[in-house]
């Protein structure tokens, strides 16, 4: 949902609330027959064609739906007691009217709030991932890393698929996409090689510390294999991404032995030789990271 449904969702929401602090100002009152005449409209108009009736309408959410359909009831059964003379009875049921109808406003809101949540965080991850394909392709050129402009493309394709399906509407498609593209272009700058690996460079002041930067780097080698490789697999890669992946786990338990035993060297070691075992599980499936 773009900015400016939300924000006529809100205008709304504040439209009906003003209008309930109306209705119950107006309970204290004597009722007046051109004032509940006026009412009665105004909550025929709130009801049937609002903009916050029409975003009860987009919800699909049932339960707000019945509200609605309640708030009309009550409408009809004013108008009902106001023909018949009985002002008092038609000012109440026109409040409950208010009531029942700001209950379907606030039902059809969460989708809102979770439409709204989820382009946020959309483009909070496509953001980082232009960060980092920015430093990928900084880093490349400075090391001269072969094939490293093939990682580039690809994920300079996934961040253009995201945006593709965002503009469509399509936001959980694009968010699954942008995380493949981020989760791709960090693992490759985790595996960044020069004449000295990027991790040397990075100055760990213990070897614990650097034994945690190597835990996330497996981490993210971990995910990229299930996301990038779900759809991708095929009986020829099969066995290989398989073998990979059991390689990877077998020596990724060894490792957190190792650390287990503060021999955080060896566990340093055990752990890069895991991450790149998720590497040519990548790489089978055809998508070129480093490393």
């Amino acid at each position: 949902m773009n900015k400016s449904i939300a924000l006529r969702s809100l205008l709304a929401l504040a439209g009906v609330t003003l209008c309930m602090a109306s209705a119950m100002a107006q309970v204290r009152q004597v009722p007046d027959r051109d004032q509940l005449e006026r009412k009665l409209t105004s909550t025929s108009t709130l009801i049937e064609s609002s903009t916050a009736a029409k975003q009860i309408e987009a919800s699909g959410n049932a339960g707000a739906a019945e509200k609605r359909t309640r708030a009309r009831e009550l409408h009809g059964k004013a108008r009902t007691a106001l023909a018949g003379g009985d002002l008092e009875g038609s000012s109440k049921l026109l409040d409950e009217a208010s009531r029942a109808f700001i209950e379907a406003v606030r039902l059809a809101a969460p989708q809102q709030v979770a439409d709204a949540k989820e382009r946020n965080d959309y483009q909070a991850r496509l953001e980082s991932t232009r960060a980092l394909l920015d430093a990928q392709k900084r880093i490349a050129a400075e090391k001269n890393v072969p094939r490293g402009a093939e990682t580039t493309r690809q994920v300079e394709t996934m961040v253009a698929e995201a945006e593709r399906q965002a503009q469509a509407g399509r936001l959980p498609e694009a968010k699954r996409t942008v995380d493949q593209a981020y989760l791709t272009v960090k693992a490759a700058i985790g595996t960044l090689r020069g004449g000295e690996t990027v991790v040397r460079s990075l100055n760990f002041a213990t070897p614990a510390d650097e034994y945690a930067y190597e835990v996330d780097r497996n981490d993210t080698h971990r995910m990229l294999v299930q996301m990038l490789l779900k759809d991708r697999r095929d009986g020829n890669v099969d066995a290989m991404v398989d073998q990979a992946v059991a390689a990877s786990a077998k020596l990724r338990t060894r490792a957190e032995q190792e650390a287990a035993r503060r021999d955080h060297p060896s566990a340093i070691k055990t752990l890069e030789d895991s991450t790149r075992e998720l590497v040519k599980a990548i790489r089978a499936a055809g998508v070129y990271i480093p490393g």
